[in-house]
C-alpha cells in the first residue's frame, strides 16, 4: 500500500484551521462578570433543590439510564453536595505482598500493571506481565434503552481494607447509593493468586435482560528471554474445559476456537503466566491467539497477543461471577499449590506417559538433586543415573547388533546366491536368522523402549523453571542458549536458521552423537536395498542437532552431550569387556542345531512367502 504523506498545502491548511480555532475561543470566552453570575445561578438551584428534597421526598418512575450517564449525573449530584458522594476520579490503587505488585486503575477498574518482585529479565529488568497499555480487561453490555456499554469507560470508586492481613481492594460504579457495579480484589500475602468478584446490585433495571454480558479480556505477551523465537515457541494459550480436558491454541500460528464449559485460561507467556480461573465455568467461550514474533520489526517486545470473550450468566437480573487471577511462574511446585483449579496442568509437559514421566519422575527427581548439587552438576548427575538406568536395554540393542554382525558374511552370501529372486533371498534370509535364534527387530524395541524418555527430557530441559537464569560453566543460563561468540550483522539463511551466535554445548553434543553413531550404524548395519543410507544418517543427525539446538536450552544441550559420552563408554565396556564375539558365533551355531519351534506369527509369515513364492513360478 502507498504511504500517505503531508504536502506543503496540507501543513498551510492545518496551520490555517488551527489559527481560525484559536481566534474563535478567544472572541467567545466569557467574561469574569458573565462566569460569576452563571456560578451564583448554579448554587441558587441547587440549593432550591436540595430543600424540596427534604421537605417532601418525592418518587418517580423514571425510564433506567446506562452507567456512564447515571455517572455523570453522579458527579455533578457530589459537586452540590446534595447526597455526599465522593467523585470518582483519575487515579489507581496499589495491591502488593511479598512477590506480587499490582496496580488497578480507578477508570474501568482492570488491573494496569503486574509486576514479579522476586524475578527479571534476561537484560536484569523486572518481570512485567501487564504494562504500559499491553493488557485490558472489560464488560461489554446493553442496557435497557438498547446503547452498549464497557466498563472500560466507566470510573470506579476504590475502598481498600485489610481483612484478616488480605488486602481488599473494593471498586464500584455507582449508579445511585444502592445501585452499583463491583469489581472486588482480594490480594492474600506471599500468593501469586488474587480473588476476584464481579457483582451488580440493584441494576437489574439498567442492563437488558435480552443480550448477554460479555466478558472481554486481551493481553500482548511481553519478551522476557534473550531468543524471543525460542520463547515464542513455549508461549501458548491453554484452557480448561469439558470435563477437566486441556487444550492449547497454536504455538506457531495464528488461531481460534470456540469452546465449551471452560474452567481456566492460561496465557503462557514460557516461564511466567496469566491465568483467570472461575468457580462456576463459562459456558462457552471464543478464544483467540495471534503470532507477532513474524512481525518482530513492527510490534518489537511482543510474542503473542491473546483474547478471549466469555458470556456471563444474568441470575435474578444481577451479575455475580466468583473468579481468580494468577500473574506468576509456570512453575509446577507454585501452581501445584492450587490443586483445587488445576493450574499445574497448563504447564506443557508432554502428551500421554511423556508427560506422566516428564511430571512425576524427572522433575521431582531433578528438584531433588538441586537441593544439594549446584544446578549444572545435577544435571549431569541425573543424566548419569538415568543412563546408567537405562544400560541393560543399551546391553540388548548393542547384544543384537554383534549378532547381526557375525551373520553378516552369510546374509551377503545368501544375498549374491538368490541376487535376482528378491522373494527367496528375504525367505532364505527369515529361516537363517529363525535357525540362529536372531530378530532383526531385537535392535530396534529396545531403542524404542528409550523414547519415552528421549521425549519427556526434551520437554523437561525448555520448560522446567528451576533451570530458568542458573549459571554453569560458560552458560548463564541453563534454560537458553549458551553463547561463545555472536554477531550483529544479519547473514542471509544463517541468520534464519542457525541464528547470530554460536553455542558450545551443541558442537559438543553433536561431536558426541557423531563418534556414538559411528560404533552403532556406521560399521555395523549392511546397506539393504530400499533402506535410507546410513552412513549418509550418520552425518545428518550430528548436523541437524548443530543447527537445531544452537538456539534450544543449554541445559537440553548439556544433557545430550554427557548422554552420548556416557553411552559410548558404556558400548566400548559391553563391546571390549562383556561380549565375545567367539562365544557369540559359536552360540549362533549351536542354535542352528537345534530344532525351532515356529510361533504362530513365524508359521504365517512362511507360508505367506512360500505362496506367493508358488504364484511366481506358476505365473511363469
Amino acid at each position: 500500500m502507498e504511504e500517505k504523506k503531508l504536502d506543503v498545502n496540507s501543513i498551510i491548511g492545518f496551520v490555517l484551521i488551527f489559527g481560525i480555532l484559536i481566534f474563535m475561543f478567544y472572541n467567545n470566552r466569557p467574561t469574569p462578570e458573565e462566569l460569576e453570575a452563571e456560578k451564583a445561578k448554579q448554587e441558587q438551584v441547587a440549593t432550591e433543590a436540595a430543600e424540596k428534597a427534604i421537605e417532601k421526598p418525592v418518587v418517580t418512575k423514571s425510564p433506567a439510564i446506562n452507567l456512564q450517564d447515571s455517572l455523570a449525573m453522579a458527579n455533578y449530584k457530589s459537586q452540590i453536595g446534595a447526597f455526599g458522594f465522593t467523585a470518582p476520579t483519575e487515579g489507581a490503587t496499589i495491591l502488593e505482598n511479598d512477590v506480587l505488585f499490582l496496580k488497578i486503575n480507578n477508570k474501568g477498574g482492570h488491573i494496569i500493571e503486574a509486576k514479579m518482585k522476586n524475578f527479571v529479565t534476561y537484560d536484569s529488568v523486572p518481570v512485567h506481565l501487564i504494562k504500559d497499555g499491553n493488557g485490558s480487561f472489560g464488560l461489554n453490555f446493553a442496557t435497557s434503552d438498547n446503547r452498549v456499554l464497557n466498563t472500560k469507560d466507566l470510573f470506579f470508586e476504590p475502598s481498600l481494607t485489610n481483612d484478616n492481613g488480605n488486602q481488599v481492594l473494593s471498586l464500584k460504579a455507582r449508579t445511585s447509593n444502592t445501585q452499583y457495579l463491583e469489581y472486588r480484589y482480594e490480594m492474600k500475602p506471599n500468593e501469586y493468586m488474587v480473588d476476584f468478584t464481579i457483582r451488580s446490585q440493584g441494576l437489574d433495571q439498567v442492563i437488558s435482560a435480552n443480550k448477554p454480558v460479555t466478558l472481554d479480556w486481551r493481553l500482548k505477551g511481553i519478551r522476557h528471554s534473550k531468543s524471543i523465537k525460542y520463547e515464542n515457541r513455549y508461549t501458548r494459550l491453554t484452557y480448561n474445559h469439558e470435563d477437566d480436558k486441556i487444550s492449547k491454541l497454536s504455538e506457531g500460528s495464528d488461531d481460534e476456537e470456540t469452546e465449551e464449559d471452560i474452567k481456566w485460561i492460561s496465557y503462557r507467556q514460557h516461564f511466567f503466566s496469566t491465568i483467570l480461573a472461575t468457580d462456576e465455568p463459562f459456558k462457552t467461550g471464543e478464544l483467540t491467539s495471534k503470532n507477532l514474533v513474524e512481525e518482530e520489526s513492527r510490534i518489537f517486545g511482543f510474542t503473542k497477543e491473546y483474547s478471549s470473550t466469555l458470556p456471563l450468566e444474568i441470575k435474578g437480573g444481577e451479575l455475580t461471577q466468583n473468579l481468580h487471577w494468577y500473574f506468576g511462574p509456570t512453575d509446577v511446585e507454585v501452581l501445584s499449590e492450587y490443586k483445587d483449579l488445576g493450574l499445574a496442568d497448563s504447564i506443557p509437559f508432554g502428551w500421554g506417559i511423556f508427560g506422566w514421566i516428564n511430571r512425576y519422575v524427572f522433575t521431582p527427581f531433578y528438584s531433588l538433586l538441586s537441593t544439594y548439587f549446584p544446578y549444572g552438576i545435577a544435571i549431569v548427575i541425573m543424566t548419569i543415573l538415568v543412563r546408567l538406568a537405562m544400560s541393560p536395554v543399551t546391553y540388548k540393542s548393542y547384544l543384537s547388533q554383534a549378532k547381526m554382525k557375525v551373520l553378516k558374511p552369510e546374509i551377503t552370501e545368501l544375498g549374491e546366491k538368490y541376487k535376482d529372486n528378491a522373494m527367496k533371498k528375504q525367505q532364505e534370509t527369515m529361516k537363517l536368522y529363525g535357525k540362529a535364534g536372531v530378530s532383526p527387530m531385537s535392535g530396534c524395541v529396545p531403542a524404542l523402549l528409550q523414547m519415552p524418555i528421549f521425549y519427556a527430557l526434551f520437554m523437561f530441559f525448555p520448560t522446567s523453571f528451576a533451570l530458568r537464569q542458573k549459571a554453569f560453566l560458560w552458560a548463564d543460563d541453563l534454560s537458553s542458549y549458551d553463547t561463545i561468540f555472536e554477531w550483529t550483522t544479519n547473514i542471509p539463511l544463517i541468520s534464519t536458521f542457525y541464528g547470530n551466535h554460536v553455542s558450545l554445548f551443541p558442537i559438543l553434543a553433536s561431536i558426541a552423537i557423531f563418534f556414538y553413531m559411528m560404533m552403532t550404524t556406521g560399521q555395523n548395519m549392511p546397506q539393504q536395498p530400499g533402506m535410507p543410507n546410513m552412513k549418509f544418517i550418520m552425518y545428518l543427525m550430528p548436523f541437524m542437532m548443530l543447527i537445531f539446538f544452537n538456539n534450544y536450552a543449554s541445559g537440553l544441550s548439556l544433557y545430550y552431550f554427557v548422554s552420548n559420552l556416557i553411552t559410548i563408554g558404556i558400548m566400548l565396556v559391553i563391546k571390549n569387556v562383556i561380549l565375545d564375539n567367539d562365544k557369540i558365533h559359536a552360540q549362533i551355531q549351536e542354535n542352528k542345531k537345534k530344532p525351532k519351534k515356529e510361533n504362530k506369527f513365524q508359521r504365517k509369515m512362511r507360508e505367506m512367502m512360500e505362496q506367493a513364492e508358488a504364484q511366481k513360478k506358476a505365473g511363469r
